[in-house]
């Protein structure tokens, strides 16, 4: 069923009071803030990079105070353990007397904050690879459920800093964006240093509490996806593979779960922009989120300087939304 317009206005009035308060949390970065948003709506995971001190971790836990949800914080360290994770369980007196009682660990809380994932070995990330894909987590072969909503925001250094591994491919692909925090310009740090003090957390006032954000997250669903749109989300996705023509130097291209997540993401944007359908442009909107972090580029590519960024910015401009001509009529039209 397609959304009203009360529906409609309800839900942007929603999604800006959010926005205003993560932007008294993180000057500067209206763009990340954008682009969070969309990713919570589109219910998935997002991965964080940047340089240590840019505020990452200010915004998820703004982010959870604003939503009033149960938020929980992983500091991941090289000797951290996939059962700090999940949980464990432990020997304990019932009244069937002494068994083992499953006690569950930082992952079961609406918003995980996964801090510094790649300072953990790889044994240890994967340990968030079924919690991220299926919401649940098994321990000696029992199964779990986690919290609904869940979310992982996770944040990482940039690969390049000493002590840190890189994530497996699998567990990237179960991030719909990867987003970059960029450097503050002079501007911004100006107004930081005016007003916030070192130790002392910025006051988020809660705009929003779980009801009403699952209320929004199944309104996202409700957008209709034209099939025009669709078709251009697939052929973007499939450029992206070896041998086609604009992807050289791609050793590995995007999955399907790619085309879910850049589909998803483009319905988020058109609810918060008050459409009622995807869009062309909210695809290219967030294509670079979402497939940055999904391309393999080959050793060559590397060394001539080619980018994940600037490949999907190349396919942008020379896949074309329609992928056949306009009737003559139409495109005379259009072009008067």
């Amino acid at each position: 069923m397609s959304l009203t317009e009360a529906e409609l206005t309800h839900a942007a009035e929603s999604v800006g009071k959010l926005r205003t308060a993560l932007q008294s949390v993180l000057f500067g970065q209206e763009v990340l803030i954008e682009h969070v948003l969309i990713g919570l709506l589109a219910k998935g995971h997002i991965l964080l990079e940047g340089l240590p001190g840019l505020g990452k971790t200010e915004l998820v836990k703004g982010l959870a105070k604003a939503l009033g949800l149960e938020a929980k914080r992983l500091q991941f360290t090289p000797d951290l353990l996939p059962g700090d994770i999940t949980g464990n369980p432990m020997l304990q007196e019932t009244a069937e007397g002494r068994r083992f009682v499953f006690q569950p660990g930082p992952i079961f809380a609406n918003l995980v904050l996964a801090d510094e994932i790649n300072r953990a070995s790889p044994k240890t990330q994967s340990a968030l690879l079924e919690a991220m894909q299926e919401r649940r987590v098994t321990v000696m072969g029992e199964g779990h459920r986690l919290p609904n909503p869940f979310f992982v925001l996770a944040t990482q250094n940039p690969i390049e800093l000493e002590g840190t591994y890189p994530l497996p491919e699998a567990q990237l692909d179960r991030f719909l964006f990867k987003l970059e925090v960029k450097v503050n310009d002079a501007a911004t740090l100006e107004k930081i240093v005016l007003h916030r003090e070192i130790g002392v957390e910025p006051e988020v006032a809660e705009v929003m509490d779980a009801g009403a954000l699952n209320l929004l997250l199944d309104q996202v669903r409700r957008i209709f996806m034209p099939q025009p749109v669709a078709n251009f989300i697939a052929r973007l996705v499939q450029a992206t593979h070896p041998g086609e023509p604009h992807a050289a130097g791609v050793k590995y291209g995007a999955s399907p779960r790619a085309a879910l997540a850049m589909a998803a993401a483009a319905k988020a944007r058109a609810l918060m922009g008050q459409r009622l359908n995807a869009s062309f442009e909210d695809v290219r909107a967030v294509a670079h989120a979402v497939l940055r972090h999904r391309l393999l580029l080959d050793y060559g590519a590397k060394l001539e300087g080619l980018t994940t960024d600037l490949l999907v910015t190349r396919l942008l401009e020379a896949v074309p939304a329609q992928d056949k001509p306009l009737p003559t009529s139409l495109a005379a039209a259009k072009l008067g």
